[in-house]
């Protein structure tokens, strides 16, 4: 196979994927040249950091996908390595499956074309940078990092070493998400006034648990990484998203869907607000740290507001959109995105799409003026098109990054307590804020540290 510029592969790609070039029969990885270019008759060579819980249902996706060849996996948990390896080589036949506990031996050894990462916060920089430098693409789960300094960094890596980046927040590929940004572009309800975004609330309380043994085939140091040492005490995984240390509840967690949509909306996907006050509540006595209640109101350059708060918060406005449940009630749930705007509420979450005036809900908008040209995409086969194309995902890193930071920032004027201005541009607050600017990036525990972008 002769060497191809990247401007000749995206040609070809591009080709491909309009129709205009006979698809050949897939070459495995195996068999391609040394310059180890994609090829849109090759298969795409995959692997995956974090292999629990959403890592094992993102591999799932990918081992299904015949444009793939998976062939590795790295988790610090031996059992989760052992039985992903093995549904691997039960989907190939074989037992080529390579397996590994330290994510550096795995970008080392592994000649991916791609990967997909879903870790616990705290640890989604820095291998993440790393294969960014690697010239890998990436498909990265939600939220981007545990802090915005580490965002920023990914998203600077992503951008400079050219590659194709996919974020995790699946709604930007299902179908009612899609139909409310257009209406909301469309202009069909008017000037918007402001934004309410409902997030699940809180989480259960686990009390003090005692200092237990790591269990066998957990490296509990590498867990924790860049984190403080901590002795084990029974969290690890899903517990970990209860823990400040790790990351920030259900605040961070789905931030990266409803306020991701809310701005993706408003064409604020590459900015963000430039005032920010929050209060927020806490369990007492507990391990688990994280905030349990939060209400956020932020506002931005034009003047629009939006609210960032625990569904429980805005139950009575959920209640006057009419929705029922399965018994027949009024729900007063509300996690989910609502603009109001001069032409009434319109209000989308997973279970569906409502509208003060209905007749909004026959919005359709031809293809070139939707946000994106398609609708009920496949998030992963978006992912893989993209690497074949070069054309940029339907959730780019930049987007990711600024759906975050408003969680992010949130945090921070809770835990502040201050009213805070912020620069979106430069990424930094106005105005004394010593304490604020603090908690822009998250301390590392030695040897770790962020790699140099």
């Amino acid at each position: 196979m002769k060497k191809q510029s990247r401007k000749e592969f995206l040609q070809k790609g591009a080709a491909v994927a309009a129709g205009l070039v006979a698809m050949p029969y897939i070459i495995p990885a195996s068999a391609r040249g040394k310059d180890g270019k994609i090829c849109p008759s090759d298969r795409i060579v995959m692997g995956g950091i974090g292999l629990n819980s959403m890592g094992h249902g993102d591999m799932g996706h990918f081992l299904r996908n015949g444009a793939v060849q998976y062939v590795a996996v790295c988790d610090v948990d031996r059992r989760v390595r052992d039985k992903t390896t093995s549904e691997i080589n039960e989907r190939y036949g074989n037992s080529d499956a390579r397996a590994y506990n330290d994510f550096r031996e795995f970008l080392e050894k592994e000649k991916f074309d791609a990967i997909h990462t879903a870790l616990p916060d705290h640890w989604h920089a820095i291998p993440t940078i790393m294969a960014a430098q690697k010239g890998i693409n990436i498909f990265g789960q939600k939220p981007m990092a545990r802090s915005i300094k580490e965002s920023r960094a990914i998203v600077n890596a992503v951008k400079k070493n050219d590659i194709i980046w996919q974020t995790g927040c699946q709604q930007r590929s299902e179908g009612q998400f899609l139909q409310a940004c257009d209406i909301i572009r469309s202009g069909k309800l008017g000037k918007i006034d402001r934004i309410d975004v409902g997030l699940p609330n809180g989480g259960n309380s686990k009390g003090q648990p005692a200092e237990q043994p790591v269990p066998e085939g957990v490296d509990w140091e590498m867990w924790l990484g860049p984190a403080p040492k901590v002795p084990f005490r029974g969290i690890l995984h899903g517990d970990w998203r209860w823990m400040l240390d790790y990351s920030g509840g259900q605040l961070t967690d789905w931030a990266g869907h409803h306020v991701d949509i809310a701005l993706w909306s408003m064409g604020l996907n590459e900015t963000g607000p430039v005032q920010i006050e929050a209060e927020g509540e806490y369990l007492t006595n507990d391990i688990f740290d994280v905030p349990i209640g939060y209400d956020i109101h932020c506002k931005f350059a034009d003047g629009l507001k939006m609210r960032v708060c625990n569904e429980g918060r805005l139950g009575e406005e959920a209640a006057k959109f009419g929705r029922v449940n399965n018994e027949g009630q009024i729900r007063k749930d509300h996690c989910g995105t609502t603009w109001y705007g001069e032409n009434g509420w319109l209000y989308v979450e997973r279970g569906g799409i409502w509208a003060e005036n209905p007749a909004l809900l026959e919005t359709r908008l031809a293809p070139r003026d939707r946000i994106y040209d398609t609708m009920g995409l496949d998030h992963y086969q978006n992912f893989v098109d993209c690497i074949r194309t070069g054309r940029k995902t339907i959730a780019p890193v930049e987007d990711g990054h600024r759906a975050i930071s408003v969680a992010l920032l949130g945090e921070i004027a809770i835990t502040t307590g201050q009213k805070l201005s912020w620069d979106p541009a430069k990424e930094e607050f106005k105005g004394s804020a010593p304490a604020a600017t603090g908690m822009l990036m998250k301390p590392y525990r030695d040897p770790w540290k962020l790699p140099t972008v």
